[in-house]
C-alpha cells in the first residue's frame, strides 16, 4: 500500500520557474530510483529525469541544463525544479518511484500527475 501524490503544477510564463514535488506514503522500507515522466498534449508520456537511491541523475535532452531533479530521502519525496520553462514543456507531469516494502521486495509506483502549462 504505497501512494505517490504529486503538487506544484500551476501556469507558469515562459521563461519562468516552477517546482513540482511528489511525496511517497504507506508502507515503504526504502525507496530506489525515483524520475519523472511528462505527457504533453497529444503526445506520448516520455521520460523527463531519474535520481537513483545512491543520488546520481540522468535526463533526457530535453530537459537537460533546465530542469533539476533532487530527493529528500527523510521525507520519501522528489522534486522537479524547473527553470527557463518552455511551451513545450507544458505536460501532465508524472512521479514515479520503485519502493522497496517489507521482505525487499520492489515495486514501481506512479503518482496521478500534476498539470504544468507554460504560457507564451
Amino acid at each position: 500500500q504505497v501512494q505517490l501524490v504529486e503538487s506544484g503544477g500551476g501556469l507558469v510564463q515562459a521563461g519562468g520557474s516552477l517546482r513540482l514535488s511528489c511525496a511517497a506514503s504507506g508502507s515503504i522500507v526504502s525507496i530506489g530510483a525515483m524520475a519523472w515522466h511528462r505527457q504533453a498534449p497529444g503526445k506520448q508520456r516520455e521520460w523527463a529525469a531519474t535520481i537513483t537511491g545512491g543520488g546520481s541523475t540522468h535526463y533526457a535532452d530535453s530537459v537537460k541544463g533546465r530542469f533539476t531533479i533532487s530527493r529528500d530521502n527523510a521525507k520519501n519525496t522528489v522534486y522537479l525544479q524547473m527553470h527557463s520553462v518552455k511551451p513545450e514543456d507544458t505536460a501532465v507531469y508524472y512521479c514515479n518511484a520503485r519502493v522497496i516494502s517489507r521482505g525487499y521486495t520492489a515495486m514501481d509506483y506512479w503518482g496521478k500527475g500534476t498539470l504544468v502549462t507554460v504560457s507564451s
